[in-house]
């Protein structure tokens, strides 16, 4: 994919940013950005007033990269971690002491990131498991979409989706949606007892139901063409109020949430940006390959999460 977006897409990432100016910068831990793009998505998110950044890695390697790159690191406080195993420890203990407010995952991989998380000695869980959100833009939809879970969970249970449905529903609320329209997909819009992905979607809206999933509209089983255009709902004889109009696409599993972002994103000309929710901090979480604006948008998404917990601790 290019790295610049396409113009109709960056008016998300510049309305992203118009919510959060004003805000004080989010003293951000930046976990071993020790490639250049790395490095440079958490400075462009300096430059734009949105993140102080905390950088925790091998202060030597940040230093060569930053000359060979051409990249001012002034500004930026250093903690000198040796590895990135290290780094992404004393990341997390800087969030669980408070003295940040936000991660932000670097050049390491996403299962070192997020096990320094989940550390007992880390302080940073919650009763919520933890998920990830892709938070997209298409020219093809009207308004951004939620895609859940994509990232974390490879084979979630009837549990683990309930939390990563509340985990969305929390997430699209601070991004201006006060009751999202939450569609659970599948490959058929009707319950079959040997499709175990319907029967969950089913299960998951009698919980809501009986209020325990709360703060959303929720249907399912729906097939992705049903949960995104109002036609194919009307053609399949659908009455939902979900249906051709969905704010967060629940996935039956990791593999088919990947894909489908993915898809989204090198074929159908969508941007994204990568939050995961459950922790006690919000944690910016990108693919090694995303774009410089990927990373400048998941900041801005980070900073409004952390201004509402302020107000409302978790």
């Amino acid at each position: 994919m290019s790295t610049t977006p396409a113009p109709a897409l960056r008016e998300g990432i510049t309305r992203l940013l118009n919510q959060v100016r004003g805000m004080a910068p989010m003293r951000t831990a930046v976990v071993h950005p020790c490639d250049a793009l790395s490095l440079a998505g958490a400075l462009d998110a300096r430059d734009a007033g949105v993140i102080a950044p905390v950088l925790v890695a091998p202060r030597a390697k940040l230093e060569h990269l930053a000359q060979a790159g051409g990249l001012n690191l002034s500004g930026c406080d250093i903690v000198d971690a040796p590895h990135s195993h290290a780094a992404a420890a004393a990341a997390a203990q800087l969030a669980g002491k408070g003295e940040v407010q936000a991660l932000m995952k670097g050049s390491l991989h996403t299962d070192e990131y997020l096990a320094a998380v989940l550390a007992s000695e880390a302080g940073l869980r919650t009763e919520r498991r933890l998920s990830h959100c892709y938070v997209m833009q298409t020219p093809s939809y009207p308004r951004p979409f939620l895609i859940t879970d994509a990232a974390i969970n490879i084979a979630p249970t009837l549990v683990d989706k309930a939390d990563i449905i509340r985990n969305a529903i929390a997430l699209a609320q601070v991004l201006g949606v006060a009751r999202p329209k939450v569609a659970i997909l599948a490959a058929v819009e009707t319950v079959n007892p040997r499709m175990p992905a319907t029967l969950d979607a089913a299960a998951l809206c009698k919980m809501a139901d009986r209020g325990q999933i709360t703060g959303g509209v929720l249907d399912g089983p729906l097939a992705f063409d049903n949960a995104v255009s109002p036609e194919a709902a009307q053609v399949k004889g659908i009455s939902s109020p979900v249906a051709g109009q969905a704010d967060v696409l629940v996935v039956p599993d990791l593999e088919s949430g990947n894909m489908l972002a993915k898809q989204l994103e090198y074929l159908g000309g969508a941007e994204s940006a990568g939050i995961v929710m459950g922790a006690r901090v919000p944690l910016v979480l990108t693919s090694r390959s995303d774009s410089r604006a990927t990373r400048l948008a998941s900041c801005a998404i980070a900073r409004l999460l952390a201004s509402q917990w302020q107000t409302a601790p978790r």
